[in-house]
C-alpha cells in the first residue's frame, strides 16, 4: 500500500508544510537523509497547545501536542521528498521536547504521539531512534516540539 493510500486509509490529511520562524530552513538533505527542523503544534495557521504538560495541559493532550508536530514533520518531509512519501525507506530518529515542571517525569509518554503516528503511517520502515526531554521552556511557549532524521530514496 502506498503511503498517500495509507494515509488516507487512517483519514489523515496532511497540512500545509509551517513556515520557519526564524532563519534556517524547514529541511536539509544529505546524501540519503533528510533533518527536519523541530515542529511544534501548529494547525490551520495558529499554534495550539500553548503551555506545560503536566500543569496547563495532560499527558493525553501532550500526546496530541506531540501528534500534531509529527503531523508537521510528515508535511515537510513530503515536501522535501517532492510530494513522494513512497521514497522514505526509514525513519531514523525523533527528537522529541516537552516543555513541562520539574517534577514531571512522563516526557517518554508525552512524544509516544510523535512515535505512534510514524508507525501507523510507515509501518515497520517507522521505527525509529529517539530521545524524549523536558525542558523549562520551548519557543512560543509551545507544550512539545519534535525534530527528526528519514532515510529516502534518491
Amino acid at each position: 500500500m502506498s503511503t498517500q493510500a495509507r494515509l488516507q486509509e487512517l483519514g489523515i490529511e496532511l497540512p500545509e508544510p509551517p513556515a520557519p520562524a526564524a532563519n534556517y530552513v524547514p529541511w536539509v538533505k544529505t546524501g540519503n537523509l533528510v533533518f527536519i527542523s523541530g515542529q511544534v503544534p501548529f494547525k490551520d495557521g495558529g499554534l495550539q497547545f500553548r503551555g506545560k504538560v503536566g500543569d496547563t495541559f495532560s499527558l493525553e493532550e501532550g500526546q496530541q501536542a506531540a501528534r500534531l508536530c509529527a503531523l508537521n514533520i510528515i508535511a515537510v518531509l513530503q515536501q522535501a521528498c517532492e510530494g513522494d512519501l513512497d521514497r522514505v525507506t526509514r525513519c531514523v530518529k525523533l527528537g522529541g521536547f516537552v516543555n513541562c515542571p520539574a517534577d514531571f517525569g512522563q516526557q517518554p509518554q508525552v512524544i509516544n504521539g510523535a512515535s505512534d503516528l510514524m508507525v501507523e503511517v510507515f509501518g515497520d520502515k517507522g521505527r525509529h531512534a529517539r530521545f524524549a526531554v523536558g525542558a523549562p521552556v520551548l519557543p512560543f511557549d509551545v507544550a512539545v516540539e519534535v525534530d527528526a532524521v528519514f532515510e529516502v530514496e534518491g
